[in-house]
């Protein structure tokens, strides 16, 4: 019996005369973890759709050996046949079908005559909430009343239902808070004991260290090294923790990283703020006798780059999305400053005008046009005001503002007239923040800039930030990430339950002061009620 339940041998696929995997190679052993570690558009989740048959074969060369045995895949009804089931990060889930019905999709449960046996689909639906820890949970509830970090397991529980043997997860966690990215973390490894072979595609290196048995690391559509646990590396102090994520981002980025967040130089931070926030107050857009947004007070000096931490469900976006052209909230009050005059950002043309700009926590569904051109993304936001007049289109402008700010911010792709929706995640990022500089704000609110990219465009994202403080911009970020806060922010605003509950600058900014603040307003909170 071979050694590998998965080998994928000398796997080679091309776009366009553009080579996404160039010999690469990949062997999984029977019920280990493997983690999948590379920059965006390295080539992880190409040779996971080459070996569910999303890229049917014929259209990549190599081979696919799977339980010793030379496999042809066509499609992803060939690969499940075999056991092998991939979820994609972006959840194939009908948003008003059950639970039940979700969990069964595509693979009924059928009586006679092909009619649907609903007491068998609800009950072994049952079965299958409670082995992912769902078991609380109506079958007959529709998906689109469920959090992600549910939907997500929603989608593993219809994996287990098609009786999956390898298991293809790609970037689980990336809209999951900690408290739901351990829980799944934890589900990962009881499936192990379950005998289930699991392929992980993560950025976040503190989750692969704790799940993973073997680590892979592709860069460029090449195989740059395998390691496995208590062979290559162990995890038995903080400084081998440290030792490994070290490892991974120079196989990843093809050098040391030994700084993760750029120094900032030569910037000079004003006296005076250039933006305030005043007594801001917000009520939830459907509940309006719910406060949101409590009495916020806040303001960012031309140079600082000043943080909005909290947990999740802080309030956060919903203060900077209410900011931003109202489009958040009822009842909103409050005044925005910017420059020493109060402005009118009741609408998000008005707030544009005012040179605020605001990118988006989800770059797919608010920041982005997918299906155009990175020409058309990078130009929308400022097209009426800098690249018409009398309402004529100067494409000849449009082109070389695009083709500047690509080259600027190194958005790596074949042209400006790519479609955005080809590129990865981290160069989607740097298109959007593209599209808000050319807006020329004085104001910018970047809403989790970092999610779901690689550490290597992260460091890209990072120095973009500095670029913007060190032109007197005033940046404010708000982010999940305590360490991002830590060590991209001069200043720091901490929010609990829509209120701010602290302020925190230079080396007092750090995860314990963060979450002192946090236990402080509850306690406060907690006494006063």
């Amino acid at each position: 019996m071979s050694e590998y339940i998965l080998e994928m041998k000398h796997i080679t696929k091309e776009f366009t005369a553009v080579k996404a995997l160039d010999d690469v190679n990949l062997q999984v052993r029977p019920g280990e973890i493997m983690a999948l570690c590379g920059e965006n558009g390295a080539g992880k989740s190409t040779l996971m759709n080459v070996l569910s048959g999303t890229y049917g074969y014929g259209t990549y060369s190599g081979d696919i050996v799977y339980n010793g045995e030379t496999c042809q895949f066509h499609s992803l009804r060939d690969s499940e046949a075999k056991g092998i089931v991939i979820i994609h990060q972006e959840l194939a889930l009908s948003p008003y079908l059950s639970i039940a019905e979700n969990v069964f999709l595509g693979n009924e449960q059928v009586k006679m005559k092909g009619v649907i046996d609903w007491n068998v689909t609800r009950a072994k639906a049952g079965e299958l909430l409670k082995q992912v820890g769902l078991g609380d949970e109506n079958v007959n509830t529709p998906v689109i009343q469920l959090g992600t970090g549910k939907q997500q397991l929603v989608e593993i529980a219809k994996a287990l239902g098609k009786k999956c043997d390898l298991l293809i997860l790609d970037e689980p966690t990336a809209s999951l808070n900690d408290e739901e990215s351990m829980g799944l973390l934890m589900l990962m490894k009881e499936l192990q004991k379950q005998g289930i072979t699991q392929i992980i595609i993560s950025h976040k290196l503190n989750e692969i260290s704790f799940v993973a048995d073997a680590i892979t690391v592709i860069r460029d559509g090449h195989t740059i090294e395998t390691m496995h646990k208590d062979v290559d590396y162990s995890l038995d102090t903080p400084e081998s923790y440290k030792k490994l994520e070290d490892r991974i981002i120079k196989s990843m980025v093809g050098r040391e990283l030994t700084n993760r967040y750029p120094k900032r130089h030569g910037i000079t931070i004003g006296k005076e703020p250039i933006f305030e926030v005043k007594n801001w107050n917000v009520y939830h857009p459907e509940l309006t006798d719910k406060k949101v947004i409590n009495n916020v007070n806040l303001s960012v000096r031309p140079g600082e780059v000043v943080g909005l931490a909290g947990l999740m469900g802080a309030g956060r976006t919903e203060l900077a999305m209410s900011i931003f052209g109202r489009s958040y909230g009822s009842n909103i009050s409050g005044e925005v400053y910017i420059n020493g005059k109060a402005v009118n950002t009741h609408t998000v043309a008005a707030a544009i005008d005012s040179k605020l700009a605001y990118v988006s926590e989800d770059r797919k569904t608010y920041g982005l046009v997918l299906i155009d051109s990175i020409e058309f993304n990078m130009t929308l936001a400022a097209m009426s005001k800098y690249f018409s007049k009398n309402g004529i289109l100067n494409r000849n402008e449009e082109k070389l503002k695009s083709e500047e700010y690509r080259k600027r911010i190194n958005v790596k792709c074949n042209n400006i007239e790519q479609v955005v929706g080809s590129l990865s995640g981290g160069n989607q990022q740097k298109v959007v923040l593209a599209k808000w500089m050319l807006t020329q704000p004085d104001v910018l609110i970047l809403d989790e800039p970092t999610r779901g990219i690689d550490v290597g465009a992260k460091y890209e994202i990072y120095e973009v930030i500095n670029e913007l403080a060190a032109s007197g911009k005033a940046v404010i970020v708000i982010s999940s990430d305590m360490q991002e806060i830590i060590g991209t922010c001069d200043r720091t605003y901490v929010l609990n339950e829509g209120e701010i509950c602290g302020e925190l600058s230079g080396d007092e900014i750090t995860q314990e002061n963060i979450m002192g603040c946090i236990m402080t307003h509850n306690n406060r909170k907690g006494a006063a009620s």
